[in-house]
């Protein structure tokens, strides 16, 4: 029975998908039905073969074994501040984004991560029939971050037209940075996580081949990624090492004014109406979740969840997840961990308007445009995501 309502909860994705379309007799059913297939696959490759739990086991271990150094700097710096046996969301989630961000900045360095980014960039071009720039920078934002991977192609930006930057900016919507997977992993099962970007990779490609379908000319298909000024190594390591804190520090200052705010909001409705405002919203969500596999006893639950990521964002969802997650059934919990790892919610339409703003007033302004669409398009793909695990569950 569960299959049935998922696959019914897939067509009404894409029926949802195809509604907001900018121009339907432009859409390629034969790459996004290829892509659907590639995502099932690929999801049952992951969660169901001995292939897919050595490749998970492995690259779960290495980010576990990159946790542990991360931690002994946090020891170094902030131990004794925690209590003994303590799990301190600031110090053992949010600090490792520091280290993780030195990581990945050493990578960039050494020209490792441009190489893979493009050429995966280029493959997957094959794959989707978009265009080059338009799979580099999915890629791209799957690694480097939302914010970070327009400026590896700010040359360019001033020149898209409005439909290739809306792909631009649903990729970096529509994935999370590689930067805090690992943060990701304290709270989450690392096998979700690892499925989570995989198939929100695809089903990027997938919902914006539908809701923006458009063709790129040979001559307009081409990546100039900006290097950016010659550093040396540790102006570098500096230099990332100081984003990475400045991430950890938004986030948690987010999370603060975020919890505390649904708190507020949550008692007033409780004294009001005798139930919580995440209650309400999970009455309302509810049915969203019941059509991507989740049992309908455990929907509300799922559906509030859903819900928190959307209005506040991926971290508050994962708190108030953790809290409830033991007493959902393993399907659900598989279904709404995937579903929560990606940046789609209010707050990244300004993250985004502001990122790329802050390279080009004018494409800035006809990003903060179509925002709003940008967040529909972005949440059918963790819709999607989601509904595929249910599907290989």
């Amino acid at each position: 029975m569960h299959y049935l309502i998922s696959i019914v909860g897939l067509i009404v994705v894409l029926l949802l998908a195809y509604v907001a379309s900018n121009n339907k007799k432009k859409i390629k059913y034969r790459p996004v039905i290829v892509m659907i297939v590639l995502q099932i696959v690929l999801g049952l490759l992951l969660l169901k073969t001995s292939i897919g739990e050595f490749l998970i086991g492995g690259f779960a271990d290495s980010f576990a074994k990159l946790l542990e150094y991360a931690n002994e700097g946090t020891n170094f710096v902030f131990g004794g501040i925690a209590n003994e046996g303590a799990h301190t969301f600031f110090l053992f989630v949010l600090m490792p984004i520091v280290f993780m961000s030195a990581i990945i900045g050493i990578l960039q360095h050494y020209k490792i991560l441009p190489f893979i980014i493009k050429y995966i960039g280029l493959v997957l071009s094959k794959i989707n029939g978009m265009g080059k720039l338009e799979s580099y920078n999915a890629v791209a934002a799957a690694i480097v971050g939302q914010n970070e991977v327009f400026i590896s192609v700010k040359n360019q930006i001033g020149f898209l037209p409005k439909h290739r930057l809306y792909t631009l900016c649903a990729s970096a919507m529509s994935t999370v940075s590689m930067s805090i997977v690992g943060s990701y992993m304290t709270m989450l099962e690392p096998r979700y996580v690892v499925a989570a970007l995989v198939l929100n990779l695809f089903g990027g490609f997938i919902i914006a081949s539908i809701i923006n379908p458009y063709e790129v000319k040979p001559e307009e298909d081409i990546i100039e990624v900006q290097e950016g000024e010659k550093q040396t190594f540790f102006e570098m390591l500096g230099e990332y090492i100081m984003d990475g804190f400045k991430v950890a520090i938004v986030v948690g200052v987010m999370l603060v004014g975020f919890v505390g705010l649904i708190a507020l909001i949550n008692g007033i409705f409780s004294g009001v109406f005798g139930i919580s405002f995440q209650g309400v919203l999970g009455y309302v969500f509810a049915p969203i979740a019941f059509v991507m596999g989740v049992p309908w006893h455990e929907a509300v639950n799922a559906g509030s969840i859903m819900a928190t990521k959307l209005v506040a964002n991926e971290f508050v969802a994962m708190l108030d997840f953790v809290e409830v997650k033991d007493g959902l059934s393993d399907r659900t919990t598989a279904i709404v961990s995937v579903f929560l790892i990606s940046f789609a919610n209010f707050g990244s339409i300004g993250t985004i308007v502001g990122a790329v703003k802050g390279l080009n007033e004018k494409q800035g302004n006809v990003v903060a445009r179509f925002g709003l669409k940008l967040l529909y398009g972005a949440t059918l793909v963790s819709v999607l995501s989601a509904i595929i695990i249910g599907i290989v569950f």
